[in-house]
């Protein structure tokens, strides 16, 4: 099993930054796939995730609004598009998933998730 997040890079304040995560060696359309991200001296919090079909998502308060994720199954390929960045959106970037039997449901703790990408670094600069 295998996710592999990119993406990542250096943007200035209110630019845009789209995260690509591809899965390989899982039934991807039977998992829930979410981003997390991590600063530096801080945990890892909840970013977004999206439900087995595509059709139900969630976002963490910090991104609500600005932050969008999508999924192709038929691709095995979840992107996270972050617009209007800002400083404190800094932090490596990670993809994860979990199996579900719920169509609908995301799970925004971190412990739900069992497989982990390597992580993308995003850093945007004032």
């Amino acid at each position: 099993v295998q996710l592999q997040a990119s993406g990542g890079g250096l943007v200035q304040a209110g630019g845009s930054l789209r995260l690509s995560c591809a899965a390989s060696g899982l039934p991807f359309s039977a998992h829930v796939v979410g981003w997390f991200r991590q600063a530096p001296g801080e945990e890892r919090t909840f970013v977004a995730g999206v439900s087995r079909s595509g059709t139900s998502s969630s976002y963490g308060d910090s991104v609500e609004g600005r932050f969008t994720i999508s999924r192709d199954n038929a691709k095995k390929m979840v992107y996270l598009q972050m617009n209007s960045l800002k400083p404190e959106d800094t932090a490596v970037y990670y993809c994860a998933s979990y199996s579900s039997f719920s169509s609908i449901r995301v799970s925004t703790a971190s412990d739900t998730y069992y497989y982990w990408g390597q992580g993308t670094e995003v850093t945007v600069s004032s």
